[in-house]
């Protein structure tokens, strides 16, 4: 997998239901290498930090290979990498081959995969079309957060490399599923109670729904 673009924000006032909001999904392309901190990317615009950023969510990765989709999607539009508030556009990335726990090596940090993104209005905002949520969902394109175990500089064209693989655990694909399912087979909930490094909240949540 290779680093195709690699995004950042400045903070972006909009309205939303008649008052205005600041927001940080306004992603653009740099052409400089880009920071992983350990709760955020150096220099990028993470403005409620409830729900964005943190040490579950540090970077925000997404596949270039799934802009093809969503460019059919939406024939008129122009969706430049970032389009999904991604800090990295990333080639090859694949959310049903990456496990809850996974650690890569991505530019000179080192990061874990820790759970997919669940989309808002936001991201309805970015389009002009809150129809893209349900959109998002149903395409399983969910990209994937990343905690960042070993700061470091991420540039265009560095690898996203695994090199350390859990042997038993939870695609991203399949945690997506499961956030929008209403049941799930028992040997699922047997793996997803003995996860390690699938984020507290998350998990808890699963598991109270699923039971």
């Amino acid at each position: 997998m290779k680093v195709v673009s690699t995004n950042i924000a400045q903070p972006r006032e909009i309205i939303w239901n008649g008052k205005p909001e600041i927001t940080g999904i306004f992603k653009e392309s740099t052409s400089l290498p880009i920071q992983l901190g350990t709760t955020d990317v150096v220099g990028d615009a993470v403005i409620d930090r409830r729900y964005h950023g943190g040490v579950d969510k540090a970077c925000y990765l997404y596949a270039a290979d799934h802009y093809d989709y969503w460019r059919a999607q939406y024939p008129d539009k122009e969706l430049p990498y970032g389009m999904f508030g991604e800090n990295l556009t990333v080639e090859g990335l694949d959310e049903t081959k990456m496990i809850i726990g996974d650690v890569y090596q991505l530019g000179t940090a080192k990061v874990q995969v820790s759970e997919p993104r669940q989309p808002c209005y936001k991201l309805g905002i970015r389009f002009d079309d809150q129809g893209i949520l349900k959109k998002f969902v149903n395409s399983t394109f969910s990209g994937v957060y990343v905690r960042v175990l070993e700061v470091g500089e991420v540039s265009v064209g560095d690898t996203f490399e695994l090199i350390e693989s859990v042997e038993q655990g939870l695609s991203i694909a399949e945690i997506y599923g499961l956030i929008y399912a209403k049941t799930a087979e028992p040997e699922t909930m047997r793996t997803l109670l003995s996860d390690q490094y699938l984020p507290t909240y998350l998990k808890l949540k699963l598991l109270d729904k699923l039971s």
